[in-house]
């Protein structure tokens, strides 16, 4: 017996080093493609000649190798890693910018992000910091935020306490232990099992990469759980974590604070996925400077440059399939009239629903496969966001280049939940949750660009029921009904804002308006109107998830790139770029960054850990 339990553990070992070391295909990460930095474009009309180039047919550049849905992080990285090792990939965007969630707008002269808030582990040696190098040829620059870079506020005004978390790995754990006299012992535990689970997220990519009988029997051979801390961790929830390590309320909420990155409540929430956020920022928080829409124009050029077009007014209706059931390219609604595009592959940055249910032909959603999959997954929750534009410059208003996460009290799960089975009006008083950020504090440019002007960003959910009846409507002209109860929603946020931000005043308010889960779904087509993608609760980190939801679909020649693939968030999206980049060219990206990332090791003096 266990002569072929040896046996068995060689063969499987054999396999694994096969598949992640073994790499015969084009490497996007051979040679270190940054160029010198060239002036910064701060001209919003310069940036648009790049960010808006509408769809027309003529556009489209002939002999593609690939066609990407969806101009988000995970859609624009992919095409980018195509176009460095000589792939012409043609990218679509339904929007009239590209981006996705990391576009930006303007109203009433103040621009405002959508998405990106603040992004960790961009110091130059880092991996994640060495992609967007090579995507962007080293154009794009980062800001790091202030230290503490979040603040953690619970409680009504007269009972109001605020716990500031700082950034380096030694001084994070040594500040909360300031708050928390007595509980060093929980805060120690707490810092090694984050570490711990944070550094098996590996165990998840082998499982998108690997041929699918392997991983199915790393899965089903129980192998997996028993051998990765991020997946024996994944069935057990913050609430369950945080409950086990202390009594006291304050320090649970405060390890708790940031599950509203990927939205949902702690006790619905994997102790991995939570533990991949807080390594993610344990050395500092960065903010792209000049704003998020620096990031699609620096990308864009190196697609370009290997013939290849990204286009926006494009919305692709169907996904294309030749009598083998082979996707073949697809279709654009153009002014009321079919547009085919042909390439021998296409990508979906749409998001799993989007892609199965509203591009696949009827014949094709019904498959056990696509079907087998969808009953996986599930919808994420609706994002709201508020923007405000104000009259004063950060240091007038107080307003720096950090975050504040506000609770009503430290009873989170519980404020969630009443929250979510509210009526929309009762909700609309009681926001549990209020994320506030000054993106004009974040941006060294700014105030060249706007000066004696600022903006906030406040960000919260909501649910799509609550605003479902006026999805229909015409996007900038809604029912007064659906107005009334948007402005609800944006008193109830002010109330806060004004209260923890002394400063800011209502008579600085030049400019607020929101943007609620029908929203979201008309400007970045989230179907429901998420903002992190497919539901990040505990089912979605089952280890037998992981292996079926690949970038390779079911479906010959389609791909899926983005969030979906691997987890919310920024990060999460170019993660799920850089493994369905591997798969489509036969081999592990993710060592080849890592190897390049210390090839290339200078370290800025500023982006040095603490």
């Amino acid at each position: 017996m266990w002569i072929t339990v040896a046996f068995i553990c060689v063969a499987l070992l054999a396999l694994v080093l096969k598949y992640v070391f073994t790499s015969p295909g084009l490497n996007p990460f051979e040679v270190d493609s940054r160029q010198p930095l060239k002036p910064m474009v701060l001209n919003r009309k310069e940036k648009n000649k790049v960010l808006k180039q509408g769809f027309l047919a003529s556009r489209v550049p002939e002999d593609l190798d690939a066609i990407v849905v969806g101009s988000g992080i995970g859609g624009l990285a992919l095409a980018a890693l195509l176009a460095k090792v000589g792939k012409k990939v043609l990218v679509l965007e339904q929007h009239d910018r590209a981006g996705g969630c990391c576009h930006t707008f303007t109203e009433q002269g103040f621009e405002f992000d959508v998405g990106i808030h603040y992004i960790g582990e961009m110091q130059s040696h880092k991996p994640y910091r060495c992609i967007l190098d090579q995507i962007t040829e080293g154009q794009l620059q980062w800001e790091p935020l202030e230290n503490p870079f979040d603040h953690v506020v619970m409680g009504p005004p007269e009972n109001r306490r605020c716990y500031p978390i700082y950034s380096g790995r030694t001084r994070f754990p040594e500040e909360l232990k300031k708050c928390f006299p007595g509980e060093e012992k929980a805060i120690d535990q707490y810092m090694r099992l984050v570490k711990t689970t944070a550094r098996s997220v590996w165990h998840m990519v082998l499982l998108k990469i690997f041929p699918a009988p392997l991983a199915k029997l790393l899965v089903y051979s129980g192998l997996l759980k028993s051998l990765s801390p991020f997946y024996k961790m994944a069935p057990h929830s913050l609430t369950e974590i945080a409950s086990e390590l202390t009594e006291n309320k304050d320090l649970r909420a405060v390890f708790s604070y940031c599950f509203g990155t990927y939205g949902n409540m702690p006790k619905d929430s994997s102790f991995s996925m939570h533990s991949l956020l807080v390594n993610h920022y344990l050395n500092g928080a960065w903010y792209p400077k000049g704003g998020a829409s620096e990031i699609a124009y620096h990308i864009i050029p190196v697609i370009e440059k290997a013939g290849g077009a990204v286009l926006v007014r494009a919305p692709v209706n169907r996904i294309l399939f030749n009598d083998s059931k082979e996707a073949c390219g697809v279709s654009v609604m153009k002014n009321q009239e079919e547009i085919h595009i042909r390439a021998p592959m296409v990508i979906s940055n749409a998001g799993i629903f989007n892609t199965y249910q509203k591009l696949l032909p009827k014949e094709l959603q019904a498959t056990p496969a696509i079907q087998t999959q969808l009953s996986m997954m599930k919808h994420g929750d609706g994002g709201l966001s508020i923007f405000v534009g104000l009259n004063g410059t950060k240091e007038e208003l107080g307003l720096k280049a950090n975050n504040y996460w506000i609770f009503r009290e430290n009873n989170l799960d519980e404020l969630v939940e009443n929250y979510a089975k509210a009526g929309r009006e009762e909700a609309s008083r009681k926001l549990p949750i209020l994320f506030v950020a000054s993106p004009s504090a974040k941006d060294p440019t700014w105030e060249e660009r706007s000066p004696g002007k600022s903006t906030l960003s406040l960000v919260s959910f909501a649910s799509y029921k609550w605003f479902e009846e006026w999805k229909d409507d015409k996007v900038t002209n809604r029912a007064s009904e659906y107005k009334e109860l948007k402005e609800a929603f944006i008193e109830s946020a002010l109330e806060v804002v004004l209260d923890v931000f002394p400063k800011v005043t209502r008579d600085k308010i030049e400019y607020i308006d929101a943007g609620t889960p029908i929203t979201n779904t008309h400007y970045i087509a989230a179907p429901k109107g998420e903002i992190y993608g497919a539901d990040h609760g505990l089912e979605r980190f089952r280890p037998e998830l992981g292996a079926i939801l690949r970038p390779q679909t079911p479906l010959k020649n389609l791909y899926l790139t983005g969030q979906d693939v691997f987890v919310c968030g920024f990060a999460g999206a170019l993660t799920g770029a850089l493994t369905c980049a591997s798969t489509i060219l036969k081999r592990n990206l993710h060592l080849d960054a890592v190897a390049l990332a210390k090839r290339t090791n200078y370290v800025d003096p500023k982006l040095k850990k603490e």
